[in-house]
């Protein structure tokens, strides 16, 4: 089997501007992928089937994994009816506003296209990838990106995100993603996709995240993560996608790791230091 990494993601801001006729939301978001990985191992089968495993996770059966779509996505374009055998090692938390699933999914549709020796172009994964969740379009690219619509509408950032380090707090209660969209009390009249702010106190000013009133409202110990990573020295503080994870950007690696231990001391929570990654 052959190892591929799965990073976590963070939004820089998240701005939802209404609800669409099918249900789902428009949104306009600045996502950067974090060095904070899961683990995709991959291996060919020389049946037909499809297995997937998580080590201390358990998955849902059959296609509702989104791991087994993915690879079935891609074994639709094979015409050798091969399989494969998936185990994901999970290191980004489950269902945290970092984008683990997604990623995971998206990692099984670059490799097994690499695999399979398939050669099928960008837009057509793009595609699959939107059939599986709106946040794993994002997952293909290789920068920094601007998503619209329901997230499928990339624009990627080319001039570069100032280097800082992230400090990602879980504090561990569980938030559904529902629920945070159906309390969303206000949507955001405008967002200026495309900017792309230079520096730390620039990047601090643009952070937003329309999903936080709510989330907060639901599980309000997200606050008092945030207001410790402020306590803490952060320069701006944020809860990413629907929550519960936080993060509070920080300029040394030093002050970021000694705000980490701390907040895991005290309270408990998981943390991690990151930094941004391509």
């Amino acid at each position: 089997m052959q190892l591929f990494l799965a990073p976590a993601k963070i939004n820089l801001c998240l701005h939802v501007l209404g609800r669409r006729v099918d249900g789902y939301h428009d949104l306009c978001m600045l996502m950067q992928k974090v060095s904070l990985y899961d683990e995709v191992w991959i291996g060919l089968r020389n049946d037909s089937l499809v297995q997937v495993q998580c080590d201390g996770v358990v998955l849902p059966v059959g296609n509702e994994n989104i791991a087994t779509q993915a690879a079935r996505a891609v074994l639709q374009h094979d015409p050798s009816g091969r399989g494969v055998d998936i185990r994901i090692a999970k290191h980004i938390p489950v269902a945290a506003g970092l984008g683990g699933g997604s990623s995971d999914a998206a990692a099984v549709l670059l490799a097994l296209n690499s695999l399979l020796g398939l050669g099928l172009r960008h837009d057509i994964l793009a595609q699959e990838a939107l059939k599986l969740g709106a946040d794993v379009p994002f997952f293909l690219c290789q920068s920094p990106a601007w998503a619209e619509g329901v997230g499928e509408r990339l624009t990627p950032v080319r001039d570069s995100l100032p280097e800082c380090y992230y400090v990602l707090v879980n504090p561990g209660v569980s938030v559904s993603t529902a629920e945070v969209y159906a309390n969303v009390q206000s949507y955001s009249a405008w967002c200026t996709a495309g900017k792309c702010p230079g520096t730390i106190e620039a990047l601090s000013q643009i952070l937003h995240n329309d999903l936080q009133q709510a989330a907060l409202m639901l599980a309000p110990v997200v606050a008092v993560a945030m207001e410790c990573l402020l306590e803490c020295g952060a320069s701006g503080v944020l809860m990413s996608g629907s929550g519960p994870t936080v993060f509070g950007l920080f300029m040394n690696n030093s002050s970021a790791h000694a705000s980490a231990r701390r907040l895991t001391q005290t309270h408990g929570w998981w943390t991690e230091v990151v930094t941004g990654v391509c």
